[in-house]
Parts: C-alpha cells; structure tokens; sequence
C-alpha cells in the first residue's frame, strides 16, 4: 500500500451497511460480524486525490468502498490516462490481484472524491476456516460472482473500444448504457474527459464527434445526461 497518511485506521464494526453489498449478500449482519473478525478486516479513510493502491506492486486485500468514490487508471510514461472505471460505496476493487498476489498492479486505483475503504484479506476469503460456516462459502461464491461480473464489464470496454472511429465507439458504449437503463434517456457515469479517457480518445475530438451527432440528430445531452433517438439505436 502507497505510504501516504492516513486520516484513520480502525476495526471495522458497522455491518449494517454491508449487508446490501453484493459481496455480502444473503449473509446476516451477526454472520457478517464474525466474518470480519476472522478476516481481519480494517477500514481507512482518503482524502481526493490521495493513492490507495500504485502500479506496480503486489498487494494482499481487496478494498471495498465505504462511502465516496475511487477511480481505477492506467497511466502511461507520458501521462496520458486509460481510465478502467470507478468504484462506489458497495463496490471492491483490487480482488483480481488479491487473489494472485505475486502478480503486481497494472493499474493504479485513487480516490476520485475524499472515501473510506474497507480492506479484505482474500488469502483469508479463499482459507475456510476449521468449521467450514456456510456464510465464508457464500462469500466466497459472492466474491466470484462479483469478479465474473466485473470481467463482463471489462469485455464490454474492449468491444466499446475496439471500433475505429470515435462515432463507432460513442454508439457502442452509449447503446450498451441506453439497452442498461431500459430507456433512450440516462446518466453516464463520466464526465466528458474521463468519456474521453474510457473510450481512449481525445477530449476535444471527441466534444466535436458529440456535436455532430447532436447535429445529424441522433441524441441530445446535458452533461453527462443523454438522451438517445431510436434512428441511434438502430445504427
């Protein structure tokens, strides 16, 4: 973990809020106490900004956003910013290397706003204990269902990205987003930079392939708001 200061290190006790995460789903808030006692869990707080987990090292514990919000990226030697996406209270990130800890970190995760993270050893997730509770087998099928849902989200980021033009990859990821929303208007989670930064573009081309669109009459937009037109989806 990055040598930052940290605003605070304690014990992690609040299990109310836990309980509605996917990674503890079906497991009770008394079963979920014990859990985390066994697992040794700990939370900490970052101010935005600050480095939670850096590229290129090895790392232990899955991290589990209590509250704010971090930003998963990859930075190049010249500076120039891949962003895989973010994570939100309920959400972990880290998990894949936690599971292979000789592996290091191929991305740098940072908080995106001022957060508190919940930090999970997985070796102990993956090591029942001697009585073998049913609620650590439910998390940890839990935990693979989180990582095959994340995989499907990275799947999707390849495809979005693999088109040639910046119009082609605005159609693919903001058809998939109009198709998850169940409806032509929606939120995206970006802003236009970090669009930009997903989709491996350049902001301003990208602004100006926007107002073409909104031109040729395929969508409108307030922000990160769209709104989307049938002729859009039937490109």
């Amino acid at each position: 973990m990055d040598t930052q200061t940290f605003k605070e290190t304690r014990i992690f006790k609040d299990t109310q809020m836990l309980k509605d995460t996917r990674l503890f789903k079906d497991i009770g808030p008394e079963d979920i106490d014990s859990l985390l006692n066994c697992l040794g869990a700990y939370a900490r707080t970052y101010k935005k900004g600050e480095v939670i987990y850096a590229a290129a090292r090895p790392v232990t514990a899955m991290g589990l956003v209590l509250s704010g919000k971090v930003r998963i990226e990859q930075t190049d030697v010249w500076g120039n910013q891949n962003i895989f996406g973010y994570a939100g209270p309920g959400q972990v990130f880290a998990e894949s290397y936690a599971c292979a800890p000789k592996e290091t970190m191929m991305v740098d995760v940072t908080a995106a706003s001022d957060c508190q993270i919940l930090f999970l050893n997985v070796h102990k997730i993956l090591t029942t204990c001697p009585s073998a509770c049913a609620f650590h087998s439910r998390l940890i099928a839990n935990l693979l269902t989180v990582m095959a849902t994340k995989n499907m989200s990275l799947s999707r980021k390849i495809n979005d990205i693999s088109h040639r033009s910046i119009r082609e990859r605005l159609l693919s990821y903001l058809s998939y987003q109009a198709m998850k929303s169940g409806s032509n208007t929606f939120d995206i989670p970006f802003n236009r930079q970090e669009l930009a930064d997903y989709l491996c573009v350049d902001r301003s081309a990208l602004s100006k392939e926007l107002g073409k669109m909104k031109k040729d009459g395929l969508l409108t937009w307030q922000k990160n708001h769209f709104h989307v037109y049938d002729t859009f989806l039937q490109e």
